[in-house]
């Protein structure tokens, strides 16, 4: 309350707090304007020129009448500072998830997924990480063996997994070639995605980065490999309108997928210490996660192994 107050709002007192476990996002009613939803930034995750980049991207979007939720400029900036926390205002737009088994969804996604990256590449980010094997995959793996979160019974096989798993993700992106990296959402999954009966509108760019234009792609892709082949090419369908998707990023599909798997386990683990990740993921931790995730490693290298999507 008292951060919204050191920039000259005056909230209601009611206030709600939002799903959200890398940062802290709460609901604020104002006295005498529509609610906003602020966003607390995680201290020392990303520097002042990163969250710059990222609300220029989303400003950027909104300016060219793509349907994205940009930060508002308060006091002529995006970013404000309140007890050595930064944060940033957006507006609140409500919406449900997006029907994804529809036809017309999938195509009216693409449309905008295309327009996204028309504007991603004008120009790369300069101060935003980039989708790589070194961060997301040796780095995590790394991460995850020094401080002893796998247990003992089944290290080697961990580290076995993923000494094979890293090889066949290398040699997907040798088989892509050289992909040109764009800006893109980089955390395009449906919770990222609200839906109204104007269409769909895109929230949530903490994660932008710089990467091939297929990672806002597949990760809207569930279900066996004949559905994910046809929800593919309704979302290319869409995209094409706009943009040319280079079609040998396609072999990156599971290479992507197997990125993000060995991510997302260490960066529950990177937040371990913080108390909202044990109440939030009591699962994780436990003998039987880490069984589980071995197991999912392997039926990974088992789709690098598939001939890659045709569309």
């Amino acid at each position: 309350m008292h951060a919204m107050e050191s920039v000259g709002l005056q909230p209601s007192g009611r206030m709600l707090a939002l799903n959200s476990y890398e940062n802290r996002v709460y609901r604020i009613e104002l006295e005498d304007d529509a609610p906003v939803v602020v966003k607390f930034y995680r201290p020392h995750r990303w520097s002042d020129d990163a969250i710059a980049e990222e609300h220029s991207f989303s400003r950027e979007l909104a300016d060219s009448d793509i349907p994205v939720v940009a930060p508002l400029e308060i006091n002529g900036s995006t970013v404000n500072n309140f007890d050595d926390f930064r944060f940033a205002l957006f507006p609140l737009q409500g919406g449900r998830w997006p029907d994804l088994e529809q036809q017309d969804d999938l195509i009216w996604m693409g449309r905008f997924l295309g327009r996204i990256h028309n504007i991603g590449r004008q120009q790369p980010f300069a101060h935003r990480q980039s989708i790589d094997i070194e961060r997301m995959a040796e780095s995590s793996r790394q991460y995850l063996l020094e401080h002893d979160f796998i247990p003992s019974h089944i290290e080697t096989a961990y580290r076995t997994v993923t000494d094979d798993l890293i090889d066949r993700i290398r040699a997907g992106f040798e088989r892509a070639g050289g992909y040109q990296p764009i800006r893109i959402h980089g955390d395009c999954h449906r919770g990222n995605v609200l839906w109204t009966d104007k269409g769909p509108h895109f929230v949530d760019f903490d994660d932008c980065c710089n990467g091939p234009a297929v990672q806002d792609l597949w990760m809207l892709l569930s279900g066996e490999r004949e559905e994910m082949t046809g929800q593919l090419c309704d979302l290319l369908e869409g995209y094409n309108d706009f943009a040319e998707l280079d079609l040998s990023e396609l072999h990156l599909i599971e290479a992507l997928r197997g990125l993000r798997l060995m991510h997302y386990a260490a960066w529950v683990a990177r937040r371990w210490d913080d108390p909202a990740f044990p109440q939030a993921f009591t699962w994780f931790n436990t003998t039987q996660y880490w069984e589980q995730h071995v197991l999912e490693l392997r039926e990974q290298m088992s789709r690098l192994q598939e001939p890659v999507l045709v569309v």
